[in-house]
């Protein structure tokens, strides 16, 4: 949705998560919610995706990570909007990611939905932002 200012931020740790990711913009063009995607690394890019947070004007992140997902936590610590966190079944069926988003330390949250659930994250991103949604 490139026509509309974005206020979902989609960002996604590496390559290797865009078919999680392009699960989260088909079901954000469904709820007609305008977003960006975008690969940052919160390892390989720190500083560039540091800026993007500092820069966006999204009202929510969402961010697809695998394996370590450090991915949430870095934006979580830098933004007080909300960030929602979408782990990646790279290696060890996902766990590691998952365990890694929802053991944030306290003044640190981030949502964290299901194992490839890319869906849901937008799902949540509406509801947060008091979007109505439409169908099933």
């Amino acid at each position: 949705m490139a026509d509309e200012a974005p206020i979902v931020e989609v960002i996604l740790g590496s390559e290797s998560d865009r078919p999680v990711g392009e699960r989260v913009a088909k079901e954000l063009e469904r709820l007609g919610i305008p977003y960006a995607l975008s690969i940052l690394s919160a390892h390989r890019d720190p500083d560039a995706l540091e800026e993007r947070i500092r820069t966006s004007k999204a009202k929510v992140f969402i961010a697809v990570a695998g394996l370590a997902a450090h991915l949430p936590g870095f934006i979580a610590s830098r933004t007080r909007r909300p960030v929602i966190g979408v782990p990646v079944s790279a290696k060890l069926g996902g766990l590691d990611a998952l365990l890694s988003i929802a053991q944030m330390p306290k003044g640190v949250p981030v949502a964290c939905v299901g194992i490839d659930n890319g869906e849901n994250a937008a799902i949540l991103a509406a509801r947060i932002l008091g979007i109505e949604e439409r169908g099933p």
